[in-house]
């Protein structure tokens, strides 16, 4: 894959061991692609590219729907509500209502469409899902995320957040079911207790986009470990001190690791005994790339999630975990199976 960028950037004077370096120190050696390798060099501009992400973003958030629905012993029919999130592409109507055509959700449901949340979009969806069940106990909600990162590399642009781009994300699709209090069945599935989010003034610039002609341009500031560092710990006893925690009730813990230098500011945190932690781990050749919102969910056997990832060995049943993205907005989500 890593040729292949390199033909693609090549014309605009792509420096290639600069490129082979940023993709190998990305610990990424495999990844999911929305197109063949071959089709992206093709793609003439913004249009032609966005035009893909709504294809295959619909496939793709069909599919995880429908998994989702299944899994949970639900139907289409069930949903009342369905979130879909994206920072890769824009489509008007949005996803969620096409998604929704394409399985039959009823002519009634409530339909959400968020964008520009980036990488903490998975945990802000899951709280607001939490928040409209708190007033809606006996309904069901979906949220879908979908994020194609590999449509948004920019054929012309050789920095150095362009080649990281282009190293650590992949493309994939994600959906979360939740249900209201008075659905929830004996099984012992993570429940959302409570939510918080927190915005760092004046990081404008440290992740995001910039729109051009040619598409959507990757803000990857430096200074985003920093701010883990300098903020994460804080935040995270404030919110659990007011729950009456503190970090050594956490049983376990998930965070959005975001490249090597993220993961590492976020193994660097301390944690009372080192509980486990579900996501992150110190980087290494052969890991999955980042998946903007879409890698970013709560553990995936909550109240029906197709796919299975569980607190690790060693939490007990019952214990509580924390959900914790760090960026220039997040959410933190507590968590008890």
């Amino acid at each position: 894959m890593t040729a292949a960028f390199t033909e693609i950037l090549g014309a605009h004077g792509v420096n290639r061991s600069l490129l082979e370096r940023v993709h190998a120190n990305a610990g990424v050696s495999s990844r999911h692609l929305a197109l063949p390798l071959e089709r992206y060099a093709a793609l003439a501009d913004f249009g032609e590219a966005n035009d893909e992400f709504i294809r295959v973003a619909v496939d793709l958030g069909s599919e995880a729907v429908s998994q989702a629905l299944r899994s949970a012993g639900l139907r289409a029919t069930d949903v009342d509500l369905i979130v879909s999130t994206t920072v890769t592409g824009v489509a008007v109507p949005p996803i969620e209502v096409r998604v929704g055509s394409r399985l039959g959700l009823r002519a009634d449901v409530r339909r959400v469409p968020m964008f520009g949340l980036g990488c903490v979009a998975g945990a802000a969806g899951v709280a607001r899902l939490h928040d409209y069940l708190l007033g809606h106990p006996d309904d069901v909600a979906v949220l879908l995320s979908v994020e194609l990162c590999s449509l948004t590399v920019q054929h012309d642009d050789t920095s150095v957040a362009n080649l990281v781009a282009s190293g650590l994300f992949g493309d994939g699709a994600a959906a979360v079911v939740m249900v209201g209090r008075n659905r929830v069945s004996e099984t012992k599935l993570p429940q959302v207790m409570a939510t918080r989010s927190r915005l760092y003034p004046d990081t404008e610039r440290a992740m995001g986009w910039d729109v051009a002609a040619s598409g959507l341009r990757i803000v990857l500031g430096v200074e985003v470990p920093e701010l883990v560092r300098g903020h994460v710990r804080d935040d995270v006893d404030r919110f659990l001190a007011d729950h009456g925690l503190a970090r050594a009730d956490i049983g376990w813990w998930v965070t959005h690791p975001g490249g090597p230098r993220r993961a590492r500011a976020d193994l660097a945190q301390p944690r009372p005994d080192r509980q486990p932690l579900v996501g992150i781990r110190p980087p290494r050749p052969g890991r999955h790339p980042a998946r903007a919102a879409a890698g970013a969910r709560v553990p995936r056997d909550a109240h029906g999630h197709g796919s299975r990832v569980l607190p690790r060995a060693g939490s007990p049943s019952g214990a509580r975990g924390l959900r914790c993205p760090p960026r220039s907005g997040s959410s933190s989500r507590w968590l008890q199976p």
